[in-house]
């Protein structure tokens, strides 16, 4: 049974991770791109609104690999990562909402000035881009890979707006408290803590809706 469910999930895993590679290695070719061309800056509001349109179905299922830089971080990124235990803050929604106020007022503040200089505001597009990515990357080698996604405006806003929107379900009465789940979660959630909850679910909103517990779960005590 164990071998069966090792075997399940280092085939989910390996699909994913070539997954994460292909959209790593696009967005990499997107930022360097992009500083020659400057339309390919306008892929950010695009991904906004792809990444908070897909919440209001599937919460923050957008940033498992579909989100380029997400790819990145965990495909390119983590292999050098400490990946310490993310700093408490970083999920504080005070600090997250700071962060959303200063971005959306950078890019606004930008916007009004650069108009309607089409191109330069791509330009600004792909400088804000590479700059957040370049802060996601200094954390990243700080502390855990995924630190930029709980700041990222995206990623918020998608968290808030999805809650309870495709739960991961937990049966009290299969799950043993392995804490493997745990272990395998991208951005440090661990769904056995949720096993007595009143509605059965795991109630985080920053659950990437990746399947990494659910595959891995030796009791199949995880389900979406």
């Amino acid at each position: 049974m164990a071998g069966a469910m090792n075997n399940e999930y280092e085939i989910f895993a390996k699909k994913r991770r070539v997954n994460q590679i292909v959209f790593g290695v696009f967005f990499i070719a997107l930022i360097i791109a992009g500083w020659k061309y400057a339309i390919i800056g306008y892929f950010i509001p695009l991904c906004m609104l792809i990444g908070i349109g897909m919440s209001l179905f599937k919460g923050r299922k957008w940033c498992d690999w579909y989100c380029p830089r997400g790819s990145f971080y965990d495909a390119i990124v983590r292999p050098v990562s400490p990946r310490r235990h993310i700093p408490s803050i970083f999920k504080n929604t005070v600090f997250r909402a700071g962060v959303i106020l200063i971005l959306m007022a950078v890019m606004i503040t930008n916007i009004i000035v650069l108009w309607p200089s089409f191109e330069k505001i791509g330009k600004f597009f792909v400088i804000m881009l590479t700059s957040t990515t370049f802060v996601g990357i200094v954390l990243a080698l700080i502390f855990h890979q995924r630190i930029w996604c709980l700041m990222c405006p995206i990623g918020t806003m998608s968290s808030w707006l999805g809650k309870n929107k495709y739960p991961l379900k937990i049966d009290s009465k299969l799950c043993v408290d392995c804490k493997i789940c745990g272990k395998v979660c991208p951005i440090e959630i661990e769904p056995y803590k949720f096993k007595n909850s009143p509605k059965k679910t795991v109630q985080d909103a920053d659950c990437l809706k990746c399947a990494s517990c659910v595959n891995i779960c030796p009791k199949k005590a995880l389900k979406f």
